[in-house]
């Protein structure tokens, strides 16, 4: 089972990164973060009524807080990297934050992972930039990961503890997003209330599909090992990659093709136990 909710988790997570640098390239990145994770707040607040799951509250659920605290920062960069970047470069270098992997078969899938998005053998060179804020939402990433783990060792405590962050990531990202409107960037898009309702539904499906997400790597680690789990989530890059290329006509490099190969062999070893 900890290879398929592993599995899952890198399914969600690349589409969940594709759809928010997507709206990225039309919203404001905290706009994004804001929209989406209230989205989730809600859905999770009436998962959590419907399952009990409050009874589950205890000291524990300070690590949710933490990682409430550290997922819009993380979240933030993620998407202004995905905007300004190649998403094809960007998310497997964002991955790194998950990979923390032993030596063995798991460097396969790593390798895989970091070639999937691999140097930009022609074209233009990545931005400084985009390096920079990529590599702290990968610490970012990596951190909220590790809390959220701390956070609850039961399903129903899994869903109390993914309610706790959204709600944290919320009023942390609006407080961000207040100052940032005072001082003088505009919170909506081009086009005001229209053109944001006509954004909901995709910042819904980034926001669901990002707890969704969270809540599978947590079973995954807590149904078997956290290496194996860490490394097959870590393929959630070779999904945005492809999505990008199916929908932006992103083109990959041919060491991005070989790269993406390498991820799904590392990912079947480490299935089988290999």
């Amino acid at each position: 089972m900890t290879a398929v909710f592993a599995l899952a988790t890198s399914l969600l997570w690349g589409l969940a990164d594709f759809g928010g640098g997507l709206l990225t390239r039309r919203l404001q990145a905290l706009t994004v973060v804001v929209v989406s994770q209230t989205l989730a707040a809600v859905v999770l607040g009436a998962v959590v009524v419907a399952t009990g799951g409050w009874r589950e509250a205890g000291p524990q659920l300070w690590f949710a807080v933490g990682a409430g605290v550290v997922g819009p920062a993380a979240m933030l960069c993620f998407y202004r990297a995905l905007a300004l970047g190649p998403m094809g470069v960007v998310s497997p270098l964002a991955s790194l934050g998950t990979v923390l992997v032993p030596l063995g078969v798991g460097i396969v899938a790593v390798i895989g992972v970091l070639l999937a998005g691999g140097p930009r053998v022609s074209g233009a060179s990545i931005a400084r930039q985009t390096v920079v804020l990529t590599l702290i939402s990968a610490l970012g990433f990596g951190a909220v990961m590790a809390l959220i783990s701390e956070a609850s060792t039961t399903l129903t405590g899994l869903f109390l503890a993914l309610f706790v962050q959204r709600v944290c990531n919320v009023a942390v990202g609006g407080a961000a997003l207040y100052a940032s409107v005072r001082r003088g960037t505009p919170a909506l898009p081009e086009g005001g209330l229209p053109a944001l309702r006509g954004a909901l539904p995709m910042l819904a499906f980034v926001g669901i599909a990002d707890v969704a997400a969270n809540g599978t790597y947590s079973l995954a680690a807590q149904h078997g090992p956290v290496t194996m789990a860490a490394v097959l989530a870590s393929l959630y890059p070779v999904v945005t990659s492809l999505a990008a290329l199916g929908f932006l006509k992103e083109r990959m490099q041919a060491i991005q093709t070989a790269g993406a190969s390498l991820a799904v062999v590392g990912s079947v070893l480490l299935a089988s136990g290999g």
